[in-house]
Parts: C-alpha cells; structure tokens; sequence
C-alpha cells in the first residue's frame, strides 16, 4: 500500500509519520520525496532553490519537471509498495506536492492537470491508496521551520521555504486538491490522532 503525507514547510510531516510506523500493526517503510541523496533530478532540483543553478527557480514547470524525474528514479519501487497490501510505505511528500507548490506559484489550476498528466499518465507513477493533507496553521508552520533551521546549522531553508506567501499559497493549493479529491481519495486535517486512525482502518480494509 502507498499512503503519502502532504503539507507545507514545519506542518509536521516527520512527526506523523513517526507515530505511524509506531502504532500500526503491519509492515512500514518510509520514503521522502525529493530524494537529495539518491537522485540527481533532487540534487540538481536543491541547487536551483539554493541559487546554484541561474535563473532555473523561475520556470516553475522546470522545477516541477525535475522533481517528477526525482520520483520516476524510485517508480519500480514505488509499484511493487502499490501492489503488496501487506505491508505499507509511507511517502513523505509525493505528487500532489508537486501539484500544490506549482499552483501556488503558477497562479493557475491547469498546472495541476499537467502535473496529473506528467506523472501519473506519462511516466506511469502509482496512484496512493490515501493522500494525507496536515493542515497546519500557517503561521504556527512557519515558526517551526524557522527554529528548525537554528536548531540545525546544516538545514538552512531554501528559496521555496522562506517565502511565507508561496507557503500560504500551497496550503490553500493543497485544501483544494483535498477538497476535489485529485487523484483518489484525501483527508485533510491537522488532528494527528484522526490520521492516525483513519490510516489504521485504510489497512484494516486491506
């Protein structure tokens, strides 16, 4: 099964998926999206936010495109996780990222269908059994990911991060993707006990 976790910077992601892998009775993995590590679509997507790559940020479909290729690295992996209702890999941020920070920064929700298009259609990525939105306070977020990056000298926060009005804009990017129900099935709430329980009854299902 593949469930993915949503949010803007400082929602909380980490937080939730950890009490997820505690508290569910399957087996969990974890893969976080971009992959800075393992893939040069990330790498050279980290470069361009740090201002290490000219003018690239500003072609939002050019950023979008690099992260795209980052999950199509991981697609056979990402398949297999689909297919076995055994066990469950928890995708921290998936396509529907994609989706919320392009709108937010595009200005306009055809984006998002050509993000749909690019990822799940033309490179054929599997569609999550559950798409989680954590709908944290703006604000609240924000400070979180500030005191974060002070906490840690090797996580300075990148251009797409200190700009509180793209972070205010993807979350109401991403309320209306849960709202639609773009691409299958979403909750969207900042209740970690409600996501925990409703991932609990998605594998209950299974």
């Amino acid at each position: 099964m593949l469930i993915s976790i949503e949010g803007i910077d400082g929602a909380g992601k980490n937080t939730v998926t950890q009490r997820l892998r505690k508290e569910l009775d399957c087996e969990v993995s974890v893969m976080s999206f971009p992959r800075y590590e393992d893939s040069i679509h990330a790498q050279l997507a980290q470069q361009a936010l740090y201002g290490k790559m000219g003018d690239l940020t500003d072609s939002a479909y050019g950023m979008a495109t690099l992260f795209a290729l980052d999950r199509f690295g991981a697609k056979e992996q990402l398949l297999v996780a689909a297919e076995d209702t055994s066990s469950l890999l928890i995708l921290d941020r998936y396509v529907a990222s994609n989706a919320a920070y392009s709108a937010a920064r595009v200005g306009e929700e055809s984006v998002v269908d050509w993000i749909y298009e690019l990822e799940f259609e033309r490179l054929g990525l599997p569609v999550p059994q559950l798409q989680i939105f954590l709908d944290t306070d703006v604000a609240v977020a924000g400070q979180r990911a500030v005191a974060r990056a002070a906490d840690d000298d090797c996580r300075t926060r990148d251009r797409y991060e200190r700009d509180a009005g793209l972070q205010a804009r993807t979350a109401a990017a991403y309320r209306r993707l849960a709202q639609q129900e773009w691409a299958g099935r979403w909750i969207a709430t900042a209740d970690a006990d409600m996501i925990i329980q409703s991932v609990k009854d998605l594998v209950g299902e299974q």
